[in-house]
């Protein structure tokens, strides 16, 4: 549904002899209010049906932190490939393992930062804090904190005009609030957030959120990666997720060009129904997706271990090693050893069993200083994950 633009738009000083306007937007939730017809209201039952079946399944999983572990990583990997890294998933589990990634280490920290980040945000949520302005700067200055970025105010909204596109404010795509607007805007977002002037069902608060926080852009750098991490936690926050496990960037990705227009066409045509039709299908996509995952690897573990156990007396040791790579899917023998108390050489025949029976696979080719990964689990949670 096509509107005014949703926001009001600023006339700036001239930078180098060229004026522009920046863009600071209407304070949530949208006035004229949504017009929510038959098909978008059954699109948001199918995100709510799939996202409650996600979070069924979240609690039959013999081990859910296992699947959290990589399931994490994977939402940094994509989140910070969408910014522009060339990171892959098993570039992070190389990097935490030996810190020898086969990228530029700027981009392996990148992702490292950004689970840093979010294991941070979801800690202080369970601990009962709000989620707030505090606690957005806290997740900021961590996810900034080394490598890229960290000259770029962590921790701080931004003291300076920024921009979307192009190579000045003069000739950008988006020119978001001149920064004396951005303390206001984001009061305006936490009171939103925090249900003021008005409730708000959760999902559609997640899909609104997100694009005020995009437009608003508050930060110097790293609004991407923490708008789409917003998302996540406003769903634990309200206590929709009993863990986090529901994740965009994966179908952002997917549809980077309509991501990016869709958050265009709100602010110039107030067309939020559009983006909530988008939205409420990638949540539904993206829960779907991750319940099959999940059922998938529980399916591998097992079968696994039940091949384990055809292998006679060494079947104890294997097993093990074999929970340690579940733990941990990309593993040195050291590592193991520590993990599960067995010695060195005891790690090391495992391995070596878990090869041949094609669960581990030797990721270095070296004859000293070895990785092991799980084979069939990396390959699975690799998928989609290609740099663009």
């Amino acid at each position: 549904m096509k509107r005014d633009p949703t926001g009001t738009y600023l006339s700036s000083p001239s930078i180098g002899g060229e004026r522009y306007r920046s863009f600071v937007p209407h304070p949530l939730p949208p006035d004229p209010p949504l017009q929510i017809d038959d098909r978008l209201r059954e699109q948001i039952d199918r995100a709510l049906l799939a996202l409650g079946r996600l979070d069924s399944v979240s609690a039959l999983l013999p081990d859910t932190e296992l699947f959290l572990y990589m399931y994490v990583r994977k939402e940094a990997v994509l989140s910070s490939q969408i910014e522009g890294t060339q990171s892959s998933l098993s570039d992070l589990l190389l990097f935490e393992s030996a810190g020898a990634p086969s990228v530029p280490l700027e981009d392996v920290r990148e992702v490292s930062n950004y689970v840093a980040a979010m294991d941070h945000g979801l800690e202080r949520l369970r601990d009962g804090f709000p989620l707030s302005l505090r606690l957005i700067r806290e997740i900021h200055q961590i996810l900034l904190s080394k490598g890229r970025g960290s000259a770029k105010e962590p921790g701080e909204f931004r003291r300076t005009q920024n921009w979307i596109g192009g190579s000045r404010p003069g000739n950008a795509t988006f020119v978001p609030p001149p920064p004396d607007c951005v303390t206001e805007c984001m009061g305006q977002l936490e009171a939103f957030l925090h249900d003021q002037p008005s409730k708000t069902p959760f999902l559609i608060k997640a899909a609104l959120a997100h694009v005020q926080f995009e437009t608003i852009h508050p930060f110097l750098d790293g609004n991407g990666r923490l708008g789409r991490l917003l998302i996540t936690f406003i769903l634990c926050a309200e206590g929709e997720l009993a863990k986090p496990l529901l994740y965009l960037s994966l179908y952002f990705k997917m549809h980077r060009s309509e991501y990016y227009d869709m958050l265009q066409r709100v602010r110039m045509e107030g067309d939020w129904e559009s983006w909530l039709s988008f939205f409420m299908d990638g949540v539904k996509e993206t829960a779907d997706s991750a319940v099959q995952t999940a059922n998938t690897l529980t399916n591998i573990f097992e079968k696994d271990r039940r091949l384990i156990g055809t292998i006679g007396r060494m079947a104890g040791s294997v097993q093990r090693v074999h929970h340690a790579l579940q733990e941990k899917p990309v593993i040195s023998v050291s590592q193991a050893s520590r993990m599960t108390g067995l010695s060195i050489p005891t790690v090391t025949a495992s391995l070596n069993i878990l090869m041949k029976l094609g669960i581990a696979r030797e990721l270095t080719g070296q004859r000293r200083d070895r990785l092991f990964g799980y084979r069939e689990y990396i390959d699975i949670l690799n998928q989609g994950t290609k740099p663009l």
